[in-house]
């Protein structure tokens, strides 16, 4: 499924236009990023946490040259599903 699909199921199931379901989808990816962006979290209760990560800066090996490289600290995105969530999907 992708974001055209779920804009059209969300919009059948909740009985409005597709227009209407497509800017709540997309306000709360805004939101979501914007919360994500200044390190906080946000829990769906009952779906799960999107929350972010810091992983520390590491060597590695660029796998053609084996020449060691330094791969620098991130922040990255995760999303933990909920019980029920992952309840449904059993």
């Amino acid at each position: 499924m992708n974001k055209t699909d779920l804009i059209k199921n969300v919009a059948e199931d909740a009985g409005v236009s597709k227009i209407y379901a497509e800017k709540v989808l997309n306000n709360f990816i805004e939101v979501v990023g914007d919360e994500l962006a200044e390190g906080k979290k946000v829990t769906v209760t009952g779906f799960g946490t999107f929350l972010v990560s810091k992983r520390k800066e590491k060597m590695g090996i660029n796998p053609r040259t084996k020449e060691r490289i330094k791969i620098p600290a991130q922040i990255l995105p995760h999303f933990r599903p909920g019980k029920r969530f992952k309840d449904a999907i059993r």
